[in-house]
């Protein structure tokens, strides 16, 4: 029998922004979602017409090859887009920027050439205790059953206003209507819906397309360099310095540098840099053709996910805690505490590391992934013929930081992407510019904000596996 969606917490209300004034000059360190979505959106909006606007990443923007950055977490094959979101205030924002990814009339659309694929997503959770449908869960205390239920009650209400955005929208109860679903002969979870709304897209194309977007505008400088530090006279910040010496100036500066935020900026109790875990294998013709039209599987209890495969190749991950690399840094990130940070929690990639395999703790999950999901015969014992960590900078509840620094004039942080920030990448800039000019969206200006917490560990919003706590090295040694 059919359950009833939960029902949804409201966001809390707005407040009346201060007033603004638009800075003359602009950097932006970091080219991902963030960066380069905000750059658009500034070079687009006339109240920063008069403002000059630099972005400065540590890849060259002259070779595509290389830019953005390859072991940036918006970069690789493919990533999930959807808005199927247990947060109603997330889902809306997704399903319009999935708007976007399905414009396709025009090689030069979003969704075109390949980019944007609209194969439908499985959401599934294990076997849980179903709360009441009046009950109110917070993002903490929600199970991975808890954030499927919700999500779905979105979906729901989502088509039921404008059929246009989601679905169509199924339930999938029971273990059968999964397996059916999926169309490989595997399974996941043990409740689930699918919402043929949703799917994948390039992420390596995709960036490209937005990287020329804003080349197109005019009003760009971009600049390749690694940021060494952030430069300020007391408390109001100036610009940022260079490896090589080089200072760069501005009247604001946006860090958005994903997971590698917490080098420039003390970010203890904000956020957190995170490995997670990702495998591609190679397919034969027979069954490229077999698993074409499956659609994206996520399990939401154990953070496992397949994508399906695009030219013969097969990408499997898990959405987990992640695991922690603790390093000490060469230069203290600017700190509003008496005590600087000297360490934190910084990427280990296989630019860095060329010979960089991930742990066999998840390395095996990955593969009973394949087992439940793909189930095709010898498919979880064959090497993967590449493996990455891509590294989230995570916050305590998954939502994204984006908001001034609060003891720092002329510094905005844009980060926190926490794993799901891709998706949003046409709208995203928009809004992260509603927040510089001080309007931040009502429905975003307290998850955004930045918080008065120091006890922050790892991220509890209903979607992560594996374990929490989980040293990179301690696992690596183990491997």
């Amino acid at each position: 029998m059919a359950t009833s969606p939960p029902s949804l917490s409201l966001s809390p209300p707005n407040h009346a922004p201060p007033s603004f004034s638009p800075p003359s000059s602009i950097l932006i360190i970091g080219s991902g979602v963030f960066g380069l979505g905000t750059a658009w959106a500034l070079a687009r909006r006339d109240l920063f017409s008069q403002s000059s606007i630099t972005v400065v990443d540590r890849a060259d923007p002259a070779d595509r090859d290389v830019f953005p950055a390859p072991d940036a977490a918006s970069i690789d094959t493919s990533r999930v887009v959807r808005a199927d979101y247990a947060d109603a205030a997330y889902a809306a924002l997704a399903a319009e920027a999935q708007v976007q990814w399905r414009s396709q009339a025009k090689p030069s659309d979003l969704g075109a050439q390949g980019r944007y694929h609209e194969s439908g997503l499985v959401l599934v959770a294990d076997s849980a205790p179903v709360r009441r449908p009046s009950e109110v869960v917070s993002k903490s205390e929600m199970t991975g059953m808890d954030y499927t239920r919700f999500s779905w009650a979105n979906v729901l209400s989502l088509a039921s206003r404008n059929p246009g955005l989601v679905g169509p929208v199924q339930e999938l109860p029971d273990v059968a209507a999964i397996r059916d679903r999926v169309g490989t002969g595997g399974s996941s979870g043990s409740w689930g819906y699918v919402n043929e709304g949703s799917g994948w897209a390039n992420a390596q194309t995709s960036m490209a397309w937005l990287f020329d977007q804003v080349k197109a505008t005019g009003r760009v400088r971009f600049i390749s360099g690694t940021i060494a530090s952030l430069e300020h006279t007391g408390t109001t910040v100036t610009g940022a310095s260079l490896s090589d010496g080089s200072v760069l100036s501005a009247e604001l500066v946006i860090v958005a540098a994903g997971a590698w935020t917490g080098s420039l900026v003390n970010l203890s109790g904000q956020a957190i840099a995170t490995g997670q875990v990702m495998g591609y294998l190679d397919l034969t013709e027979a069954e490229q053709e077999r698993l074409s039209t499956m659609p994206v599987v996520l399990n939401m209890s154990t953070g496992l996910f397949v994508i399906p495969p695009r030219n013969r190749v097969l990408k499997v991950a898990r959405h987990a805690y992640g695991y922690l690399n603790p390093t000490a840094l060469p230069t203290a990130p600017l700190s509003s505490t008496i005590t600087s940070a000297t360490s934190a929690s910084h990427p280990l990639t296989h630019l860095s590391d060329p010979g960089l395999s991930i742990p066999k703790e998840g390395a095996d999950e990955l593969r009973q992934a394949l087992r439940d999901m793909v189930s095709l015969e010898g498919i979880a014992e064959r090497p993967f013929s590449r493996t990455r960590l891509c590294w989230y900078m995570d916050t305590p509840t998954a939502d994204f930081l984006v908001d001034y620094h609060p003891d720092f004039q002329g510094l905005f942080i844009a980060t926190g992407g926490s794993g799901h920030a891709f998706k949003f990448m046409p709208v995203i800039g928009d809004k992260i510019t509603d927040c510089i000019a001080r309007k931040c969206p009502p429905e975003f200006k307290a998850k955004w904000s930045w918080k008065l917490t120091t006890n922050f560990v790892f991220t509890e919003d209903g979607t992560r596996g594996s374990k929490p706590g989980l040293v990179l090295a301690d696992e690596l040694s183990t491997s």
